[in-house]
């Protein structure tokens, strides 16, 4: 049977590179990144069809290579705050491939052990695990029914085809100021001056992720979203009494100086919860690896049923430890040159020891909301907030009292460094269960997935280093020193991570507000497990409502729109002949529409950094805005609608015909 490939192998690390980028530009931009493995599953599979001896196990490790471009880059979560800080001015090349290649590595390692805890062993849905699945199982019956496999999957490659071709093209005409780029509004309420507002991003990218992540994970966005826009902002701006700042900006400030914490403590307790309820799994998957090695020890590999077959624990061991060895090269380089290397040892010991132990953590909490919610809408970047704090505080009580004054923005940049590396232990941690959880289904090789994936971490470091330095000198981020914040990409969840270090360090961050996230987090948790004793299906992710509270509305809103359409269209699918199969079209179209907008916003960025002009494609001027909201409101509406009749439509017919 064939699996593990070198054509494979290429094909995945092509989709990668190209993905990867993708990714990088719409996480800065949004605060999202979105999953890779579906469209590289359908793109594999449109090439390997030309090839007899292709396997469904050989597509599998095309899309298990190519995930790592939808969680490597979630490395823009935290990396782009050197930048805010002013610490960095461009991204070095090889120190950011270390960060996200030994902190990949690392993720495979840690995932492996989880693997019998959150997939063997678990009811875990894994949504984008398995509807992943029965993409890849698209040709491998026999006769008529590979017939009608064939014939859905070139239903689903057009459905992938489309949904690129058509959100790149809005994307380029928004780029032209011809169509609007949002629907936004910011109002005072009431005499005291408080102020809020709102921002639908006319984006098909927004709109798919919604469609992604389903009806239960929109609505706790929302409620996020209310708490933060409907409480938070006009509270905390109307204590101000501020009446002469303009409602827009002093709505922005309030958010991000106020409500974002907010978020992040809602975030934190979520976390926190989340790692509680996966002690006895995890306790569990270690003791079913042990028994795994020993049955290889005693020459009885070959009885272990392929979908148990692991790297082994002794290996997996080996290559953690050696892993931590440039780690620390790493960590004690930063520390030399950030004029830190009085402490060195103090440093890089117990920067080692702090990535060991929370690696693992944020690796089991993120597998977990993986399975729960799926990777695109991965809470990486709550956890991010948690790690963050941890170290800056054990910098503060270990380091601070030692050095200057001066120092502290060293501090700063230390703490983020070392988050960067437990980061992205977390974010292919997170991504090597989902892609577990589609081989299970598959009967794949697990060790054989976790070398594809090793390869895929490999590939997508040498892409994520240049890709960041374009957008940064096309458009900077906000908050960083001399960067237009009209132009700037907004990278919310850097700017918060980089906000709590510089807090934490400063003794300046009000820990009130953290709190009130953490009681709002508790509030939910209890909401969500009364939820889950009393409805079938319902269900209030407390991460996902942490995430309403601290993302921009523009990232919130439309994916709440996008999981009401997707919703919709569902209930719509169960009426034709093959409900699953129209619903697996949907979910394709949907993969589409992020990588289409995507991949062209990199290429928008490469234009601006070579053509040095703001808005290089614009056709009109600031006089047109009115009219282009219209126009552009007007035609993503009915462009959303004739694209999802039409896949209804084509899942109807293909289901027809056979």
């Amino acid at each position: 049977m064939k699996e593990l490939t070198l054509r494979g192998l290429i094909i995945g690390i092509v989709i990668t590179l190209v993905f990867t980028a993708a990714n990088v530009y719409f996480g800065l931009k949004a605060g999202l990144t979105f999953s890779t493995s579906i469209p590289a599953a359908v793109i594999s599979m449109a090439i390997l069809r030309n090839f007899r001896n292709a396997t469904v196990q050989e597509n599998n490790i095309v899309q298990t290579v190519a995930s790592a471009a939808g969680t490597l880059s979630s490395i823009i979560f935290v990396l782009p705050g050197l930048i805010m800080i002013g610490w960095w001015t461009e991204f070095p090349f090889w120190i950011s491939f270390l960060i996200c290649a030994l902190g990949g590595i690392l993720g495979v390692m840690y995932s492996i052990p989880l693997r019998r805890a959150l997939v063997t062993n678990s009811d875990l849905p894994y949504p984008e695990g398995v509807a992943c699945a029965e993409v890849l199982k698209v040709g491998s019956r026999s006769g008529k029914e590979q017939a009608a496999d064939v014939e859905h999957g070139r239903a689903g490659l057009l459905a992938v085809l489309w949904g690129s071709i058509v959100s790149a093209a809005f994307a380029i005409i928004v780029s032209t100021h011809v169509f609007g780029s949002d629907v936004a509004q910011t109002f005072r309420i009431g005499r005291r001056g408080g102020v809020s507002g709102y921002d639908f991003a006319l984006s098909f990218a927004l709109l798919a992720i919604g469609h992604l992540v389903g009806l239960s994970v929109g609505i706790a966005m929302l409620m996020g979203a209310v708490i933060g826009w409907g409480w938070g902002v006009p509270h905390y701006s109307a204590i101000t009494g501020d009446l002469t700042t303009a409602a827009a900006t002093l709505a922005q400030s309030t958010w991000s100086t106020k409500v974002r914490f907010i978020g992040a403590g809602t975030i934190g307790v979520a976390a926190i919860w989340t790692l509680a309820k996966l002690v006895k799994p995890v306790v569990q998957g270690l003791a079913g690896a042990m028994a795994a090695s020993r049955t290889r020890k005693a020459g009885q590999a070959d009885t272990l049923p392929i979908t148990e077959r692991d790297i082994p624990i002794g290996i997996v061991a080996l290559v953690t430890l050696a892993c931590m060895v440039p780690i620390a090269w790493v960590l004690g380089y930063f520390a030399n040159t950030s004029g830190l290397g009085a402490h060195l040892t103090t440093l890089v010991i117990g920067g080692v020891a702090y990535v060991i132990l929370m690696s693992f953590f944020v690796s089991a909490v993120c597998g977990y909301m993986a399975g729960l919610i799926g990777s695109s809408n991965s809470p990486l970047s709550g956890v991010g907030i948690l790690v963050v704090i941890g170290a800056a505080v054990l910098l503060v009580l270990g380091v601070k009292p030692y050095v200057s004054p001066e120092a502290s923005k060293a501090l700063m940049a230390f703490a983020l460094f070392t988050t960067a590396v437990i980061f992205n232990v977390a974010a292919i941690a997170n991504n090597n269960l989902q892609d577990l959880k589609t081989g299970q289904l598959v009967d794949a090789t697990p060790w054989k997935q976790q070398v594809a994936l090793i390869v895929g971490v490999i590939a997508g470091a040498f892409v994520i280093p240049p890709v960041l330095d374009l957008v940064n000198h096309a458009y900077g981020f906000v908050g960083a020193p001399g960067v237009d914040p009209l132009r700037a990409l907004p990278a919310p969840q850097a700017g918060l991570i980089s906000a709590l270090a510089q807090g934490v360090i400063a003794a300046n961050i009000d820990w009130s507000l953290i709190a009130i996230g953490a009681w709002i987090g508790v509030a939910v948790i209890v909401l969500d497990e009364i939820l889950a004793r009393t409805t079938k299906g319902m269900r209030v992710p407390p991460l996902a409502v942490g995430l309403g509270i601290y993302l921009p509305t523009a990232s919130t809103l439309m994916i709440v729109v996008g999981a009401i359409v997707g919703w919709i269209f569902d209930r719509r699918a169960d009426r034709t002949p093959k409900p699953e199969a129209t619903r697996q079209l949907g979910v394709l179209l949907a993969s589409g529409l992020i990588v289409g907008e995507s991949i062209i916003g990199v290429v928008i960025s490469a234009i601006v950094v070579f053509s040095g002009v703001a808005a290089p494609l614009a056709l009109v001027g600031a006089g047109f805005d009115t009219a282009a909201l219209f126009i552009g409101g007007l035609a993503f509406a009915i462009i959303a609608f004739l694209l999802y009749r039409w896949i209804l439509r084509m899942g109807a017919r293909r289901t027809q015909a056979t």
